[in-house]
């Protein structure tokens, strides 16, 4: 166990053990404490710099989330290599790349730290064991109460988390593989809320006039009806089907699966010689995120998820193409 999770003091415990307390129906129910902990992420004014670690890859970013009469409004900011700030309004973002001159605008991704879970996370209780421990630790200079979902089973991982004593924001998160080892973690290293956040945090640094705009769209698709057929990892259902329209004449088919806290997409596109004879199939890591890439019939079939390399491989082969199925 590392040693921010073992620095508790007698202090931290006596602020656990009252926030304990006060939490109530959230400490009898794990998944209550998890949605409240959801709500925080989504209806919070929040500003900080969040850093995510993986082996020695550390990637800083700037984050300002508010809430206001027209929704959720958010700015990330990349602060660390090429130059990227994504400007996200309720279900739409725009993603600045500045090298490029580009504005990228597509669907919103939500589902990023502080968020915690996908959907309603109603099955959670079934493949992960739930602790919270009897100590708090500091991030950001914030006390933080930590807990623990560890995974019943090695089709997924298991994560370390620390929540704000006062807010219940998420204020770092750890993955873990299925021997216990630290795979990644991400966490603010400083953070404001409310009032203490500078007025026109919103507003991006970048003058954009004159940049090119390339839109990126998605619509709801019926892959069954196409002839496709998937066997999910046990606790993983469908919670999104889609075709994404990725540029002039490229098309990607996606679905989305998840139990409740971690996804996986299968991403399904159409073989072209000229441009995919030369891209290698099999795994390959990056982090906690493990990819499958096979080729089936006259498609590429693409297996992306925070989950381990034995999950994504062996849904990537399950999958079956029958197009005298489709109707």
């Amino acid at each position: 166990m590392p040693a921010w999770a073992r620095a508790g003091r007698r202090a931290g415990l006596c602020l656990a053990l009252s926030w304990a307390a006060a939490a109530g129906a959230a400490e009898a129910d794990p998944l209550a404490f998890l949605r409240q902990v959801q709500a925080a992420a989504r209806t919070l004014d929040y500003a900080g710099v969040t850093v995510y670690q993986q082996g020695r890859m550390l990637q800083s970013t700037h984050l300002v989330h508010q809430v206001d009469g027209t929704g959720e409004r958010e700015r990330q900011e990349v602060l660390d290599g090429a130059p990227q700030e994504c400007l996200r309004q309720n279900g739409m973002e725009q993603c600045l790349l500045p090298e490029r001159r580009l504005i990228v605008e597509r669907p919103a991704h939500s589902d990023h730290f502080p968020a915690l879970l996908l959907g309603e996370g109603a099955s959670i209780a079934k493949h992960y064991d739930w602790e919270r421990l009897d100590r708090t630790y500091r991030v950001a200079g914030r006390e933080c109460a930590i807990s623990e979902l560890r995974a019943r089973d090695a089709l997924r991982y298991s994560y370390r988390i620390c929540t704000d004593l006062k807010n219940h924001l998420l204020l770092k998160a750890q993955t873990l593989d299925p021997q216990g080892r630290l795979v990644d973690q991400v966490a603010f290293s400083r953070v404001q809320f409310g009032t203490e956040i500078p007025p026109g945090a919103l507003a991006s640094r970048w003058n954009t006039r004159d940049w090119q705009l390339r839109t990126e769209s998605s619509q709801p698709a019926n892959l069954a009806a196409r002839g496709w057929r998937f066997t999910p990892p046990p606790g993983f259902k469908p919670i999104a089907e889609l075709t994404r329209q990725m540029g002039p004449g490229h098309a990607v088919d996606q679905m989305v699966l998840s139990d409740g806290l971690a996804a996986i997409s299968i991403f399904i596109e159409t073989f072209d010689p000229k441009r995919d004879q030369s891209i290698r199939q099999g795994g390959l890591r990056q982090g906690a995120i493990n990819i499958y890439r096979m080729r089936l019939a006259s498609y590429w079939l693409t297996a992306v998820g925070e989950v381990p390399a034995q999950t994504v491989h062996d849904l990537a082969h399950a999958v079956q193409y029958l197009p005298q199925a489709a109707h």
